[in-house]
């Protein structure tokens, strides 16, 4: 199949009554704030009665910027199942993917030292707080009151739902050594998260 970009006015196109996927007021301003830094890069796609496939969200910024054309790829010759099953297979499929978050964690980094507005990305701010945290930097742990905890500490981390993941996995393993129960420590995962860091020391001295 051959596609070619057409510009259509705005006015003309026409969302799909059954569309299932939503779009907020924030995500809607999201994309518009895009399509004003990068240009409208990503053309909507619709069928031959211009009813839209794919680029809801895009077709709203669109209206938001007042518009009054947009890029369009029309595709022809798809049976009605097609057609309903790609609306949904559009949205579905960008979802499915994941993250390597090291890498996208030094390419915001490289973003954040160019002055470039971050808020452009489309991660939230409690999200790109997440990615870029900063493991050098002070963190005061809270310690329990004084009495009969003493001499306990309580030690809060803020841990992505990855690194969450090993750690307890790292736990659950460390608790299987005959020797992480005896000593200090009533508390199993504190003896075992104990246990992993000295060894962590021992193989880094």
């Amino acid at each position: 199949m051959n596609l070619s970009i057409s510009y259509k006015l705005t006015e003309d196109l026409f969302p799909y009554a059954m569309n299932s996927r939503t779009h907020s007021d924030e995500q809607v301003a999201q994309i518009a704030a895009s399509i004003m830094e990068f240009g409208f890069t990503n053309p909507i796609l619709v069928d031959e009665k211009n009813s839209i496939i794919a680029g809801h969200g895009r077709l709203l910024a669109a209206k938001r910027l007042k518009l009054s054309e947009v890029p369009t790829i029309e595709l022809t010759g798809l049976s009605e199942a097609q057609r309903k099953a790609y609306v949904i297979a559009d949205n579905k499929l960008a979802l499915n993917a994941n993250w390597d978050y090291e890498y996208l964690r030094l390419d915001l980094e490289g973003l954040k030292d160019m002055d470039f507005d971050l808020d452009l990305i489309g991660f939230s701010d409690e999200e790109l707080k997440e990615i870029l945290f900063d493991n050098d930097s002070e963190i005061d742990f809270p310690e329990l009151a004084d009495g009969d905890k003493s001499p306990f500490q309580q030690k809060t981390f803020t841990l992505h739902n990855e690194q969450a993941g090993v750690i307890d996995d790292a736990i659950t393993l460390a608790r299987t050594q005959p020797t992480v129960d005896t000593g200090l420590n009533d508390n199993t995962n504190g003896n075992a998260l104990a246990l992993i860091c000295e060894e962590w020391l021992a193989a880094n001295e």
